[in-house]
C-alpha cells in the first residue's frame, strides 16, 4: 500500500493481503504494521465486527418495518375480500419469509462473505449471473428503491406543518433530500454510531407500533368485535386476486435478507444470524398482525379501504389531537429503513468491487473510521437524480419483480451447493424442504408479475439484460483504454483521498 493511503485515509482491504497483514478473520477491524522504522510499513485496514446480536436485530427490524404498515395496508384486503382471509395472509407471508430467512441464516454461516444475494449467486453460479445481479442493482433497483423511501420521509416529515393542506412535491423533495444526506453522512462517518442510531430508530418504530397496537387491544377487550362478525364471509373473494394478496404481503416483509449483507462485520455469526433472524422475523409477523387487527377494531372492511393514509386515519379517531405524532413517528420509520439500507447495501457493492465487478475505489475502507466510504457515497448521486426527475414509482414497479428472481436464484444455490459441496461446512442447517418450499414462493411470484404486469415486467427484464454487454465490455475485454482506466481507478481515488483528507479538520 502506497504511502497516500497510509497518510490519506483510505485503504483497500483486499489489497493488504498481498502484504502478509495478520488476518484474525474475515472483516476483522485491524491495522497491522510492518517493522518499527520500516520506510513503507504494512497496513491492514478492513471493516470491523460490530454487529451485535442486538444491533443485527434492528438491522433486521428496521429495515422491514418501513412506511408501508402504517400507510398501505389494504392490498391485502383489497384482493382477499374479508378480514378473516386478510389476517391469514398476513400471518403466511410471516412463514414464508421466515422460510426465506432461514434459507439466508444457512448461506450466511456457510459463505462467510458480506454481500447478501450478489455474494450467494456468485458461489453457487458463478460471476456471469451474480454481475448481473450487482449491475441491476447499481443502476437501478437500489436507487430508486432509496429515493421511494427518502420521498416517504420527506412527505411525512412536513405533514404536521401543512395540515390539512397536502404538502407541496417540491418541498417534500428537498426534505427528502436532506434526509438522505444526513444518512450518507452517517454512513460514512462510523459504522459504530450508524449501528446505534439504527438502534434508536428501530425503537421509535416499536414505539410508534405500540401508539396503534395498544388502544387497539383496549377496545377490542372492551367489546369492540363487531367489525369482526362474518370475518371469513368469502362471497367476495376472488381465487385469481389471492396470490396478488401474498404479493403485497411478502413485500411488506421484504428486509429480512439485509443482515446478510453485512456477515463480515458480524460478531460470531454462526450464533448471531440465525437468532437475530429468528427474533426478528417472530417480532415482526406478531406485531404486523395485531397492528391490522387494531385497525379492524375501529375501522370496518369498507371504511379501510377508503381510507387514504389508515395510520393517520387510526390515529385521527382514537388519539384525537395527539394524532399529529404519527406522520412523525411513519417519517422516523422511513429513516430507519433508509439508514438500514444504505448500510447493508453499500457493502454488497463493496464485496463486488473487491471480487473486481465494480470499480476498485468501491472496496476502499477509511483507515480510522474504517467504513467503506466509497460505496457508501456511490448511491447518493444517482439517488438524488431519481428523486428529481425520474419517475420512481413506475421504475419500482417493473424493476421488483427481479427482488425475487434473484433472492430465489440465491435459495436455489442453496439447493444447489447441499449436492455439489456436501461437506461444506454448514453451522446452521435449515431442512430442505423450507428453501425449496420459499424457492418455489419466489419463482411463483416472478411469473405472477409476468401474468399480471407484462409491459414493465418485460421492460425490467431487458434492463437488467443490459448487464450482458456490460460484463463482457467492462470484466471480459481488459483492454480497456487508458482514459477509461484512469477514470475507474486512480483519478477517483486521489479525489477520494483529497476529500478524506480534508474531512479530518472536523475534528
Amino acid at each position: 500500500m502506497n504511502r497516500r493511503s497510509q497518510n490519506g485515509a483510505v485503504g483497500n482491504g483486499s489489497r493488504a493481503k498481498k502484504h502478509g497483514a495478520s488476518h484474525n478473520g474475515a472483516g476483522y477491524s485491524e491495522v497491522s504494521r510492518g517493522a518499527p522504522g520500516s520506510e513503507d510499513p504494512d497496513v491492514k485496514v478492513e471493516l470491523g465486527k460490530k454487529v451485535t446480536l442486538l444491533r443485527g436485530i434492528s438491522i433486521i427490524v428496521g429495515t422491514i418495518i418501513g412506511a408501508g404498515i402504517f400507510v398501505a395496508p389494504k392490498g391485502i384486503l383489497k384482493n382477499t375480500g374479508s378480514v378473516g382471509m386478510s389476517l391469514v395472509v398476513w400471518v403466511a407471508c410471516g412463514v414464508l419469509s421466515l422460510f426465506g430467512a432461514l434459507s439466508y441464516a444457512e448461506l450466511g454461516t456457510c459463505i462467510t462473505k458480506s454481500g447478501g444475494h450478489y455474494t450467494y449467486i456468485l458461489e453457487a453460479f458463478g460471476p456471469h449471473l451474480a454481475f448481473i445481479r450487482i449491475w441491476s442493482d447499481l443502476i437501478a433497483i437500489r436507487p430508486a428503491g432509496m429515493a421511494v423511501l427518502s420521498l416517504a420521509f420527506g412527505q411525512y416529515i412536513l405533514e404536521p406543518l401543512f395540515m390539512p393542506c397536502p404538502v407541496p412535491p417540491m418541498a417534500a423533495k428537498l426534505a427528502a433530500a436532506i434526509g438522505l444526506t444526513a444518512v450518507m453522512y452517517l454512513n460514512s462517518m462510523s459504522v459504530t454510531w450508524t449501528a446505534r442510531f439504527q438502534i434508536f430508530l428501530t425503537f421509535a418504530k416499536l414505539l410508534a407500533i405500540l401508539v396503534i397496537i395498544l388502544p387497539g387491544m383496549y377496545l377490542l377487550f372492551t367489546g369492540e368485535t363487531r367489525n369482526f362478525e362474518n370475518a371469513f364471509d368469502l362471497t367476495a373473494m376472488n381465487l385469481a386476486d389471492l396470490p396478488l394478496a401474498f404479493y403485497s404481503g411478502m413485500y411488506a416483509y421484504a428486509g429480512w435478507f439485509y443482515l446478510n449483507f453485512v456477515t463480515e462485520e458480524v460478531d460470531k455469526p454462526e450464533k448471531t444470524l440465525p437468532l437475530a433472524i429468528c427474533i426478528s422475523m417472530a417480532g415482526v409477523s406478531i406485531c404486523y398482525v395485531l397492528i391490522n387487527v387494531a385497525y379492524y377494531t375501529v375501522m370496518s372492511a369498507d371504511e379501510l379501504l377508503a381510507s387514504g393514509a389508515v395510520a393517520v386515519e387510526f390515529a385521527s379517531r382514537v388519539m384525537g389531537n395527539f394524532s399529529i405524532v404519527v406522520p412523525l413517528f411513519v417519517a422516523l420509520s422511513c429513516f430507519g429503513s433508509m439508514n438500514g439500507c444504505i448500510f447493508a447495501i453499500s457493502r454488497m457493492f463493496y464485496v463486488a468491487s473487491r471480487e473486481g465487478q465494480l470499480p476498485e475505489v468501491l472496496s476502499m475502507i477509511h483507515i480510522r473510521r474504517h467504513t467503506p466510504l466509497a460505496a457508501v457515497l456511490t448511491m447518493y448521486p444517482m439517488t438524488l437524480l431519481q428523486l428529481f426527475v425520474g419517475d420512481i414509482y413506475s421504475l419500482l414497479n417493473f424493476m421488483s419483480f427481479l427482488r425475487w428472481l434473484f433472492i430465489g436464484m440465491a435459495v436455489l444455490g442453496l439447493i444447489y451447493l447441499r449436492f455439489t459441496q456436501p461437506d461444506l461446512p454448514r453451522p446452521f442447517k435449515v431442512p430442505l424442504i423450507i428453501p425449496v418450499l420459499f424457492c418455489l414462493t419466489c419463482f411463483f411470484m416472478v411469473f405472477l408479475s409476468l401474468y399480471s404486469d407484462p409491459v414493465n415486467t418485460g421492460i425490467g427484464f431487458a434492463i437488467s439484460l443490459t448487464g450482458i454487454p456490460a460484463y463482457y465490455l467492462f470484466i471480459v475485454f481488459d483492454r480497456r483504454p487508458k482514459w477509461l482506466q484512469r477514470c475507474l481507478g486512480t483519478t477517483l481515488i486521489t479525489l477520494l483521498t483529497m476529500a478524506v483528507i480534508n474531512s479530518q479538520y472536523i475534528y
